[in-house]
């Protein structure tokens, strides 16, 4: 796999996103999303994760991933890879699929104030909001702590639900992930919406998701 083939498949990728976004994916894009997920290349991954990452910057939110089919995919064979697997399937990919059907998945980094008092993630809500703000609610949240500095990855984990409280025995939760579940189907995909994160009914951050960017 040479660096040019993955670099033209990127920009394949790229040309064709602007109000692409599908929920559906075809054996053309699975095959895209494996192809980028499986190169050596890491500039060429970090460059395709590029549009889903959506920067926050208001404590205690730091950004927020999308996750849409192809790029569930194409994390899917970049973890894979990364754990030195075999060729990553179509077979596989459609499993991936099937196991989130038109699932758009928003993952909500966070990180605390050095003296909170938190033993595990807080409450927190997060919705997307639409025109004349209609609200769309996930249908699974979960919360995950982290207790350690965060090492900076060059793209988002594979979202891995976790519907179990996790404590740190005394440690101190120095940030976490929310992990948003939404069912694609209630959203426009060439749409323009707001992602909000709240704490009961304050909300602590909201950032525009652009879904005509994506793919």
């Amino acid at each position: 796999m040479n660096r040019r083939a993955v670099a033209a498949w990127c920009v394949v990728l790229a040309s064709t996103s602007a109000g692409a976004l599908q929920l559906t994916l075809d054996r053309r894009a699975i095959e895209e999303a494996i192809f980028i997920g499986q190169s050596r290349v890491e500039a060429d991954r970090t460059r395709f994760h590029v549009p889903y990452r959506v920067s926050v910057a208001r404590p205690p939110v730091d950004w927020i991933d999308v996750i849409t089919p192809l790029h569930r995919v194409e994390l899917a064979a970049e973890l894979n890879a990364r754990s030195g697997g075999r060729q990553f399937s179509q077979r596989e990919a459609l499993q991936v699929l099937s196991d989130a059907p038109s699932q758009i998945d928003l993952i909500v980094e966070l990180t605390f104030h050095p003296l909170n008092t938190f033993v595990a993630v807080p409450s927190y809500q997060v919705a997307i909001l639409g025109p004349g703000g209609t609200r769309v609610q996930p249908r699974r949240l979960d919360r995950l702590p982290r207790f350690a500095a965060r090492i900076e990855p060059s793209g988002p984990a594979f979202p891995l639900p976790n519907g179990t409280a996790v404590f740190g025995a005394g440690q101190p939760v120095l940030g976490g992930t929310l992990i948003a579940a939404f069912d694609g189907s209630m959203l426009n995909p060439n749409g323009r919406y707001d992602a909000v994160v709240l704490e009961r009914e304050t909300e602590l951050a909201r950032s525009v998701l652009d879904f005509a960017k994506m793919r």
